[in-house]
Order: C-alpha cells, then structure tokens, then sequence
C-alpha cells in the first residue's frame, strides 16, 4: 500500500530520485504569483526528479506570461539537460533578478522540456502545486519545490552541496 501525505500525493524521498534525472508528465496545476500578478497557471507540467533534490517544474510556455518575464545575461550549464538561459520576473512593484529559467535546447534525454520555463521558490512570493503552498528549495543554487508528499534531507543548503 503506498502512504499518502496530506496533500493526497505519494510519498517521495528525494533519496529515490534517480541520477542521471528522469523526467515526467504530472497533471498537477502549477500557478506562479509575484507580488500580486499571476505569472503562471498551467494545467499540467514536467517535472524533473533527480537525486538529493526536490522536484523542479517545467512548465509550457503556453502556460506563461511573457509580459512579467524580461531576458537575463545571467547563463548556467547543467551536465544532464545542457545550457540554461535566465529571465527577471518584471511587475509594477519591481524586478526579481533571474528567477526563472529554461534550456532552449536540451541534451535528447530531456527534449519534452525543452523551451519550458522553471521558476526559483526561493525568490517568487508564491508558488503552487495544485492548491499547496511549496517551500522553496535550501539555498540558492537549486530549483527544486519541496511538497508535502517530498522528504528529504534535501541538498542545498550551506554544507550539502557535495553530499
């Protein structure tokens, strides 16, 4: 029998996830909202699950709204998915520096998500799987989304960073 937590998802350690990261389709509403603007609302994502770290959420960019993101110069490279290319959340109140993401082009195992857009927790005032409030990932270099369902320990945080 597979244990449920509150939110009515399985129960995952982050421990299980796999090296090199899989990647899945989850029918899970994502919603994004910054100081007061709505910057997603997707029906459904991919998320990438990968070993030590909370899910990260790749959404479409038909799910997105371009008028809040704005380019970054900001560049980083990830050894599975490949380049990543970064975006400011813009709104009227101010500019959140490089908190979203996306692989342009990806190495052929990750090709779904190619061109998908992920967002750090961490610096966005609300991010949500379905109805549930996500804690962000442990500092700031990964963009996992901690759920009710997810258990750790997670790696991130000052200390973990070569577990």
């Amino acid at each position: 029998m597979t244990n449920l937590a509150e939110n009515g998802k399985p129960i995952e350690s982050v421990w299980d996830f796999p090296r090199p990261p899989a990647i899945e389709r989850v029918e899970w509403r994502i919603t994004v909202i910054h100081q007061g603007e709505h910057i997603v609302d997707a029906p459904w994502a991919y998320r990438i699950l990968e070993t030590s770290q909370p899910p990260a959420y790749y959404l479409s960019p038909d799910f997105v709204s371009f008028d809040h993101l704005r380019p970054s110069a900001h560049s980083t490279y990830c050894e599975w998915k490949g380049p990543a290319s970064y975006a400011d959340v813009v709104t009227a109140q101010g500019v959140t520096s490089n908190a979203a993401w996306t692989y342009p082009a990806t190495s052929p195992a990750y090709t779904a998500a190619a061109g998908f857009w992920a967002f750090y927790a961490q610096t966005l005032d609300e991010c949500r799987v379905d109805d549930e409030l996500v804690v962000s990932n442990p500092g700031s270099f990964y963009g996992g989304w901690v759920t009710a369902n997810v258990v750790g320990p997670v790696k991130g945080a000052p200390g973990t960073l070569h577990w």
